[in-house]
């Protein structure tokens, strides 16, 4: 099979789907890799390292998806892109289509056969190929928000470990699957105080033991919210529903009572956010205000740091990525925990999730296959 790599191009956006170790990997399996030039320039990568992988390099993105039969990104495909997509090819990448139906049509539209990193599972339910980049967001999110509160961007001044005689800054997390887990260890590392809410008693003693006092729990109900909120100078968002919109947690009105300068950072914006006062920024102006409280938005957040990010992601997508190079579609029908990845096949949408946010007609996987 002939891999096509174009270079991304999603604002601010460094990250590279192959990096030149899983090239050599793909190469090995006996596959051509088609790199476009300069997309390996955000991670420090030259045409001549994925030349020396084993890669060919094209002039440009049309020669790419043009002539490949598989397109590995690491965002979900932009317009100029989705229009570029065929019948019969298979795109490999994020996608987030709950909360993206002009994207989603695209592809419905172009007859692709869409796999989605997010909604991949393993055999103990989990979500490999989201779990890295939910680690990087995760901690990624603190150090947004601990820039965020400084005087000079409009936060409340505060250091967020403090220092002796000073009380550190208070940070809620919502959620403690990954991306909370992850926002939390950093988050007590500098040395605030920190609270975790969530809605399953078992993670809530998972946490508890995990962090040993280091971070507080709380089971997350309107009233735990209201209360956290009010008291919160930082408050990271970090639910998830696979391939869902994320639910609205925090209301406009929660906000009114949230102190001047304190900062909400919003890691579920891909899945269009868990704030209801949310819309996706840039890393080129990330944040934005909205009743005195400072909004951080941005919707590719692991793009900050590419070379961390793209050998993270490549490690996780992988394995799944050469199945479907070696198979085509038969690894799809074959693998179940891979299969559960397709959202979008030959124009129909066949991840349940997705087709009841786009109020979209819903085809089983292995119908549409």
């Amino acid at each position: 099979m002939r891999v096509g790599v174009p270079k991304e191009i999603k604002n601010h956006e460094y990250r590279v789907g192959l990096v030149p170790g899983s090239v050599r990997e793909y190469v090995q399996n006996g596959h051509e890799v088609l790199i476009e030039t300069g997309a390996g320039a955000g991670i420090k990568a030259t045409d001549a390292d994925y030349e020396a992988a084993g890669a060919k390099i094209a002039p440009d993105a049309k020669s790419v998806f043009e002539q490949s039969d598989m397109i590995v990104k690491v965002k979900e495909p932009q317009p100029s892109e989705w229009v570029q997509l065929r019948e019969g090819q298979i795109l490999y990448t994020y996608l987030h289509l709950a909360p993206d139906p002009d994207q989603a049509r695209g592809l419905i539209e172009s007859g692709v056969t869409a796999v989605a990193y997010e909604t991949v599972t393993d055999p103990r339910g989990g979500l490999p190929l989201l779990a890295p980049m939910s680690e990087v967001a995760g901690r990624l999110s603190i150090q947004a928000a601990a820039y965020a509160l400084t005087a000079h961007q409009g936060g409340r001044g505060l250091l967020m470990g403090g220092v002796p005689g000073v009380l550190p800054a208070k940070v809620l997390v919502i959620g403690g699957g990954v991306v909370g887990t992850h926002a939390a260890r950093m988050a007590v590392g500098l040395g605030a105080d920190v609270t975790i809410l969530d809605r399953s008693q078992r993670r809530l003693a998972e946490l508890d033991e995990l962090f040993n006092g280091r971070a507080k729990t709380r089971y997350s109900t309107f009233e735990a919210l209201d209360e956290e909120t009010d008291v919160a100078d930082v408050v990271v968002g970090a639910v998830l529903i696979p391939g869902a919109s994320a639910p609205k947690l925090v209301t406009r009105e929660m906000l009114k009572g949230m102190k001047d300068g304190s900062v909400l950072v919003d890691v579920a914006i891909d899945q269009g956010g868990c704030f209801e006062t949310s819309k996706a920024t840039t890393h080129q102006d990330p944040t934005y205000v909205v009743d005195d409280v400072i909004h951080y938005c941005v919707a590719n957040m692991p793009g900050a740091v590419p070379l961390t990010s793209s050998h993270a992601l490549n490690n996780a997508t992988l394995a799944y990525g050469l199945m479907l190079a070696n198979n085509g579609t038969a690894a799809l029908r074959e693998n179940p925990y891979l299969r559960e990845g397709l959202n979008v096949h030959r124009g129909k949408v066949t991840y349940k999730a997705v087709a009841e946010a786009l109020n979209s007609d819903f085809t089983p996987a292995l119908e549409a296959l």
